[in-house]
């Protein structure tokens, strides 16, 4: 039997250029949209520009100065329980936090995708294939899955980053399926099935244009849960491992001390809630730019 299809942020059609001022004035009239960019390019400016910032170094123990509070001469955000400048590290914390989520999001993009289009374009006993194996991926809690594989291999930044990876290919594959199956049949691809195109060609030329939106949609979504993920991973011991900064080593740091030093969690917990919040408001205004559906 046939299974119905999961399309990505809704029902997918032919995409078309829409005019500058079509989009201006839906930002107008989403102010929250405008307010998620600014975030987004904020937090990932301070990663960027970590290496230029006039900070002290992440991993620099000093003892003297244990869990001084914020605003403390030379410790704006205060210090650890070694001494470390909480400043200082919740921003190279973004670069490795940052480039962990997306990382992971295209990680689990491009192999999703790839298992979902082929599945959809081709049918048969390959599609019949790759789904019974999602659906068996499927059947396990993805944190949990991504703690298996993380498990597995080796605790260590690129580790986690590949287990949330894995455990989100299950998504895009069957969102990329129902995106391309909607499509397959379409005039537009008898068209260019007729006139001689190759696989490679129908699929890059003709059905790949069409499902951009509810692929940049979906991964704009799904990178603010990326961070998440890679953040717990860390919590528990099997993302980053010390002294390597991370939101979520912080976050484990400042547990041992959060009745007497809450300032050493609260730092990295503010900005894990402002990066996934910000990324879902930018993710869920393009969705209304982009799916005239939604709309």
């Amino acid at each position: 039997m046939e299974e119905s299809p999961v399309v990505l942020g809704g029902p997918v059609s032919v995409v078309s250029a829409r005019p500058v001022a079509r989009v201006l004035a839906h930002l107008r009239r989403h102010p929250t949209v405008p307010c998620g960019v600014v975030i987004v390019v904020a937090i990932a400016s301070l990663g960027m520009l970590a290496p230029l910032l006039p900070i002290a170094p992440p991993d620099l123990p000093r003892f003297s100065h244990r869990l001084a509070p914020p605003l403390s001469a030379g410790y704006l955000l205060g210090s650890d329980q070694l001494g470390r400048d909480i400043l200082s590290r919740l921003i190279w914390g973004t670069r490795t936090s940052l480039a962990a989520g997306v990382s992971a999001a295209l990680l689990a993009l491009t192999v999703g995708s790839a298992l979902g289009i082929s599945a959809a374009y081709y049918g048969g006993r390959l599609d019949h294939f790759f789904m019974r194996a999602i659906d068996i991926l499927m059947g396990f809690p993805e944190i949990l899955l991504a703690i298996a594989i993380v498990a597995a291999l080796g605790p260590g930044l690129t580790h986690a980053m590949l287990g949330v990876a894995l455990a989100n290919v299950p998504f895009y594959a069957r969102g990329m399926r129902g995106a391309v199956l909607l499509l397959r049949a379409n005039e537009f691809v008898e068209s260019a099935r007729a006139a001689g195109a190759t696989d490679l060609r129908i699929i890059a030329r003709h059905l790949m244009p069409n499902i951009v939106a509810p692929m940049v949609v979906f991964v704009s979504l799904n990178i603010g849960w990326m961070i998440t993920e890679t953040a717990g991973l860390s919590f528990i011991g099997l993302g980053a491992q010390p002294p390597t900064p991370d939101w979520g080593t912080m976050l484990a740091d400042g547990r041992t001390v959060i009745t007497v030093a809450p300032h050493v969690a609260t730092g990295p917990g503010v900005m894990i809630f402002l990066a996934v919040l910000a990324l879902n408001v930018l993710g869920e205004g393009l969705r209304e730019v982009l799916d005239p559906r939604a709309r």
